[in-house]
């Protein structure tokens, strides 16, 4: 079928707005060049436009771009869902999105990404200009704590000693695999009889889209699979930083779930805090993660294996403390923040 006309695109706002915040930024750097300001460096993350004309007015600046990600019209987090549907109108939206990031690449001098996953999804041209550095995990602070306790709304107090089984997304979404771990729920209840499920996350979208019919996906998951039991399946809404931090501390078993798409730091910071993991065996975990020696991978869409990965892990904790230490020794060996912030240094002062 023929596209329908220009002004019909609702993906034709995307470059539009990334052309408008590059504007903005434009006019700032216009009054600091009028007073006198000339950078030694400029950092930019590109993703939505702010970078686009910093070489038109600071030319003689090295320019670093934070390369996060590169859409693509198929083969990453487009299509990764079989029941998604993609067509013609999706996939040229993927594409648009990322027009900008296409011209950041060609005008900043350097790119810089956190995983070798990340890094290889921007086009083969430019990723010799990329390097790859962690933003780094302050893993003083982000840690194990074998006394650590985390009050539920009821007031119960759990510890270690508890069975908790943890997710924790920005929000409850398919990118971040809410879909995939609410169907699983039922058959971890029914075989783990005194776990409690704890689940952080905001209720609107980061990425992708809104369930069709409306509302949130925590309220479409419940029309698939029935209500959650409030008793031993909590909802809460994005916690304090110190209490959250607190609950990876008393996890039994962490869930975590991506598309291939961003790699999300709370994953980082569950193995720094000596996590269980309990993952899917998509591109960005298993860059990180080896099967059976730091987490155990399952098939993102395979809830079964999801349920069965977890009730394994609540019923060997002795394994799963040889994979808590191994996950933060990973961390702490090439994900700490000290070490990342030199290497991030490092790069700077080259460029200056």
């Amino acid at each position: 079928p023929r596209p329908p006309r220009n002004d019909q695109h609702p993906y034709l706002g995307l470059t539009e707005a990334a052309v408008l915040n590059g504007q903005e930024v434009l006019r700032a750097c216009l009054t600091l060049s009028s007073e006198g300001f000339r950078p030694d460096i400029v950092i930019a993350h590109p993703g939505w436009g702010e970078s686009l004309f910093i070489k038109e007015i600071f030319p003689r600046a090295p320019l670093l771009s934070y390369c996060e990600f590169f859409y693509h019209s198929r083969g990453l987090d487009i299509g990764f869902d079989p029941q998604a549907q993609v067509n013609l109108d999706v996939s040229l939206r993927a594409r648009m999105r990322s027009a900008h990031l296409l011209l950041a690449l060609e005008s900043c001098d350097r790119g810089i990404s956190p995983t070798q996953w990340q890094r290889s999804v921007h086009p083969p041209a430019y990723q010799s200009k990329i390097s790859v550095v962690f933003d780094g995990i302050d893993t003083d602070r982000i840690k194990p704590n074998p006394i650590a306790q985390f009050r539920l709304p009821s007031g119960r107090v759990v510890t270690r000693q508890d069975q908790v089984v943890t997710y924790a997304a920005r929000n409850l979404e398919p990118y971040r695999g809410f879909p995939s771990f609410a169907r699983s729920i039922g058959r971890i209840l029914d075989r783990a009889p005194d776990a409690t499920i704890v689940i952080v996350g905001g209720e609107s979208v980061s990425y992708g889209s809104p369930p069709e019919g409306g509302g949130t996906w925590r309220e479409a998951m419940e029309r698939e699979v029935g209500p959650f039991d409030p008793n031993r399946v909590l909802f809460l809404p994005r916690l304090p930083y110190e209490a959250y931090l607190s609950l990876l501390q008393v996890s039994s078993a962490h869930v975590y779930l991506t598309y291939p798409f961003v790699l999300s730091w709370s994953f980082m910071e569950a193995m720094a805090c000596g996590c269980a993991l309990v993952a899917s065996r998509t591109g960005p975990v298993e860059e990180v993660v080896t099967d059976g020696h730091t987490a155990r991978l399952v098939d993102f869409f395979d809830c079964k294996a999801l349920a069965d990965a977890v009730v394994a892990t609540l019923g060997d904790p002795n394994e799963s403390d040889r994979w808590r230490e191994r996950a933060r020794q990973l961390v702490v060996n090439q994900y700490d923040m000290k070490e990342c912030l030199k290497r991030q240094v490092h790069i700077l002062n080259e460029m200056i």
